[in-house]
């Protein structure tokens, strides 16, 4: 059986990821979505906070190795994820070195941001501004690089438009051994 292909959209929280998914769907239709966030919300359930009775690995290594397993299904999926620091990024790239991702840069202006997360009021004012310190910092190769601000429908017919170019994309591997080679530099 062949992997589903994963479509991995990596940016700050209230770039556009979950929107920009949701409207891929409509043009991919063979694609499911996979959102960290509701995954992470089945993790809330499955804990109880006020007692302290967590789950003691973080959530983004489960959902990488559920994205895995979809794939190994033969599922395609589009995947919105923030690769915000360092364990997370070197989590996700252990385990999907060898998947089909496509890896797309989801990106939007500071000014955007802060007044997404006004508006939706469920994260702090400020939190997509300090993603920005790791996302897209750390040599990712991007297939294609999309901003939300010029309009979901115009980064959905971008990214629809270089899938249908592409045969075999190289910048998930790219980005995964420079991001080795640069780990291996760090102190």
């Amino acid at each position: 059986m062949n992997k589903g292909k994963i479509i991995l959209l990596n940016g700050v929280s209230s770039s556009g990821k979950s929107t920009l998914a949701k409207e891929l769907l409509k043009r991919l239709p063979d694609y499911f979505h996979f959102s960290i966030d509701d995954f992470d919300t089945i993790i809330e359930k499955m804990e109880d906070r006020n007692s302290g009775h967590l789950i003691r690995v973080p959530t983004e290594h489960f959902f990488h190795r559920n994205m895995a397993m979809f794939s190994d299904q033969g599922v395609n999926l589009v995947v919105d994820q923030i690769l915000h620091n360092k364990d997370t990024t070197k989590d996700c790239y252990e385990i999907l070195h060898d998947y089909p991702v496509f890896f797309v840069g989801v990106h939007c202006a500071i000014n955007e941001l802060e007044k997404r997360e006004k508006e939706r009021g469920d994260r702090p004012v400020g939190q997509a501004t300090s993603q920005l310190n790791y996302v897209h910092q750390q040599g990712e190769v991007y297939d294609i690089e999309v901003d939300t601000c010029e309009g979901i429908e115009k980064a959905v017919i971008a990214i629809v438009e270089k899938i249908s170019e592409i045969t075999d994309s190289k910048a998930w591997k790219t980005t995964i051994d420079y991001y080795k080679d640069a780990d291996n530099t760090r102190t």
